[in-house]
């Protein structure tokens, strides 16, 4: 019988994902490392199924009516756990795009502090006392009713909204409108209307032309559309919208960004004339504490709010308020970000700033006996900023936890207890623990890739700088904390842009595009998601999948039934199966338990109905192809030129143990970004290219790093420029120049520190890059 004070998590038999039967023992109280090439199945492991199993046991514990209202995850497929304690996730993620999330929602600082307004704050003589929700601005009682708490207005005008006032309306003189159908229509309401739709714009009376813009009425008439091209159209009921209400609707509330970012070209931007982009009403602003509003407050670096805060205070209630206030900020500013202000908007924060925010809010609950299992914590993250992550990993292991992190960072490995190697490779040619010891006994297993990195200490390979071709000049930028900053990025070289988190790196490179002189053509290869459906996949996003299905299409047995391409689509019927609509399961509602997903009953998972897969192609079905990884699909493939070429980039950019049919919604960030990097490789490039890509190494293996830099390197060889931001100092090492902003975060940051050959970076005084780029140039 196992003892109750057993001091190791044991997990037997874990098949989740890749995992084959996997055994392994965990120690707890300890920092534990996963590490592994990318698709290995450490994350399969960690996160898969040790929290996975805390998660389900905690929800078992929950009241049947409560654990109806939690989303579930599934129990996974492990025989057994023993000696699980508690456990709680912090997962490398973007958090919701919206200008309403800042950093005093994230840390909830800002509750401690409209708390602290509501109760100690100085009001006017004869002001009653207002709730603290009085002092939030995404709050009906709280936000300025001119601008709904966004603090800004966006307002437009007839030169905006009418840039060629010498075409006519139907002509397209109002250039706001939606192009196809629905700016026809709107054309044709205006027509019924008895508008003159033929007339140059300038030539109609300034009132008609002020109606049309921007009345708030909404008539609906009766439209005969004119008949073209021989086709009969009816008439309709059409409702007409002015151009500015349209314009104000789609920025408002469309979910595309594409129309959202269209709408915007046609309103300018201002602060509220209310709130002065304050964002609160006029009484909220009115209560002062320490001589300041809250919207001063919050606007300055936290370092300086605690500055404010640690100072006398009249009530005990003040006192209490402040002294907590100040312990939360204390953990924040301990990891770097002192210079973060709370109404700095999540959006604008990097993946690495928002990991630390959620780490700080973890230390500050004093949690003991709790399993903290961590997705790649470093990415995102300098050097110097790992560094005061590993304090604060350490600071959670001392006070009585246990610390279970997936990182391929190869400092925060050195500085784990315990080391689980998971290989030997990627897919189904991983998903074993190749070791589970201390660190140091890793040099002794010869299957692992990970050996190699973490005990090699030779000098990185001299590698002969290349010329630039010519010069690309950025700025003067003001935006965040870049104050007219001037930046030259080389052309025909590798450029890595580098500098601590926070220091204006992505700000600068977000200033490339297509108009400035030199810049021909343009690819940002960013990490957002592929898809955002289990629908779209790898095949679907590269464009594979239209030659699979032309391929299946033009067999015998398809043309002999009439199947065309679009019957071997899974998003539409005819082909798919309807029981499920080409999900390939079904979702079962089990009230307290966690909705579980089976196999569809009549396809079984295969997504098709049978008449469908009934046609194949060299001996496998559409569903087979599907199930194929990208590196079997390659042999499978290889005598059709299109899907080899598709197949082959992927390949290269280290993809081969992915699924053809693998769902966006699986893929990580970096595996996104290499997606789309492969996609643009299989192109056929012409004309000069500037590729930029934001920390395209995050959540990648060194061994996946060498990988990706074999393709950079191509672009650039090939004549092409590639600008990365990178805080891998063996990619930075390896670039041709480098550009190094800081020395801080925040308002110590934003200026070049130094530019120049890697050599000349790694020697410049000042830098908070230097020491780190010179161990990677010695190997150290």
């Amino acid at each position: 019988m196992q003892s109750p004070h057993d001091p190791y998590v044991r997990v037997r038999d874990a098949r989740e994902h890749n995992l084959r039967g996997v055994d392994v023992d965990i120690p707890r109280d300890s920092l534990v490392v996963f590490t592994g090439v990318s698709g290995s199945g450490k994350s399969s492991l960690a996160f898969g199924t040790v929290y996975a199993e805390a998660q389900r046991r905690y929800f078992e514990s929950v009241a049947p009516y409560a654990r109806r209202l939690i989303h579930q995850v599934g129990a996974p497929k492990v025989g057994s756990i023993s000696g699980l304690p508690p456990a709680v996730s912090l997962e490398q993620r973007r958090s919701a795009p919206t200008s309403r999330s800042s950093v005093g929602t994230v840390t909830t600082l800002s509750n401690s502090l409209r708390m602290l307004f509501s109760r100690a704050g100085d009001y006017p003589a004869g002001a009653g006392r207002l709730d603290s929700d009085a002092f939030s601005p995404n709050t009906a009682a709280g936000a300025c009713p001119e601008c709904h708490g966004l603090g800004r207005v966006h307002r437009t005008g007839e030169a905006l909204l009418v840039p060629d006032p010498s075409l006519s309306i139907r002509e397209g003189a109002i250039a706001a409108w939606p192009g196809a159908w629905q700016g026809k229509n709107l054309r044709d309401v205006l027509d019924a209307l008895g508008y003159d739709v033929y007339r140059p714009w300038r030539d109609l009376e300034q009132q008609d032309r002020d109606w049309i813009l921007f009345t708030d009425e909404q008539p609906v008439v009766t439209v005969h559309p004119v008949r073209d091209a021989g086709r009969i159209h009816r008439p309709y009921q059409g409702t007409y919208m002015s151009a500015q209400r349209y314009v104000l609707h789609t920025f408002a509330d469309s979910k595309s960004q594409s129309l959202r970012a269209r709408a915007e070209r046609f309103l300018t931007s201002a602060p509220c004339p209310l709130c002065g982009g304050r964002r609160l009403r006029p009484e909220s602003l009115a209560v002062t504490f320490a001589g300041r509003t809250i919207a001063e407050l919050a606007a300055l670096p936290l370092s300086g709010l605690a500055g404010v805060l640690a100072g006398e205070h009249d009530s005990e209630t003040a006192k209490v308020l402040t002294a907590d206030l100040l312990a939360r900020i204390a953990v924040v500013t301990e990891l770097g970000l002192g210079y973060l202000s709370l109404d700095r908007s999540t959006p604008s924060l990097s993946s690495g700033e928002l990991q630390r925010l959620r780490l700080a809010t973890q230390l500050r609950s004093g949690l003991f006996g709790v399993v903290y299992v961590l997705d790649e914590p470093s990415a995102g993250l300098h050097p110097a900023d790992t560094e005061a992550l590993l304090v604060v990993l350490d600071r959670l292991r001392e006070t009585g936890n246990s610390v279970f992190v997936v990182e391929h960072e190869l400092d925060v490995v050195r500085r784990a207890d315990w080391l689980v190697d998971v290989g030997p490779d990627a897919g189904e040619h991983g998903g074993r623990v190749l070791h589970s010891g201390p660190p140091g006994l890793l040099a002794d297993v010869a299957d692992s890739v990970t050996r190699r990195y973490l005990f090699d200490e030779s000098p990185a390979p001299v590698r002969s700088a290349r010329e630039p071709s010519g010069l690309l000049e950025i700025g003067p930028v003001t935006r965040h904390n870049l104050d007219a900053l001037r930046a030259t990025v080389p052309l025909g070289v590798l450029t890595a842009v580098t500098g601590v988190s926070g220091s204006g790196k992505s700000t600068l490179v977000g200033e490339i595009t297509e108009e400035l002189p030199g810049v021909k053509r343009l690819v940002t290869v960013d990490q957002k998601p592929i898809g955002r459906t289990p629908r779209s996949n790898l095949a679907t996003y590269t464009g594979l999948f239209d030659t699979v299905r032309k391929l299946f299409s033009a067999t015998d047995e398809a043309r002999a039934r009439g199947y065309r391409a679009g019957r071997f689509s899974f998003n539409v019927p005819g082909g798919r199966c309807e029981t499920c609509q080409g999900e390939g399961f079904v979702s079962v509602e089990l009230l307290f338990l966690p909705s579980t997903y089976t196999p569809c009953p009549d396809c079984h998972g295969a997504r098709y109905n049978p008449e469908t897969l009934e046609i194949r192609h060299r001996g496998l079905s559409i569903a087979d192809v599907l199930d194929l990884t990208v590196e079997a699909a390659a042999e499978f493939f290889a005598g059709t030129p299109a899907a080899a070429r598709s197949l082959r980039t992927l390949l290269d950019v280290g993809l081969g143990y992915l699924r053809l049919g693998q769902p966006a919604t699986e893929l990580s960030g970096g595996e996104a970004q290499r997606i789309k990097l492969a996609s643009e490789l299989q192109r056929a490039r012409g004309a000069h290219t500037l590729y930029v890509l934001d920390e395209p190494t995050t959540g990648l293996h060194p061994a996946d790093v060498e990988v990706l830099m074999r393709q950079l390197h191509g672009l650039v060889d090939a004549g092409h420029t590639v600008v990365v931001v990178e805080h891998d100092m063996a990619v930075v090492a390896g670039a041709d120049w480098v550009i190094d902003l800081g020395p801080g975060g925040g308002g110590d940051g934003g200026r070049i520190v130094a530019a120049g050959r890697p050599a000349e970076v790694a020697a410049a005084p000042g830098s908070r890059t230097a020491p780190y780029l010179t161990r990677a140039l010695r190997g150290v």
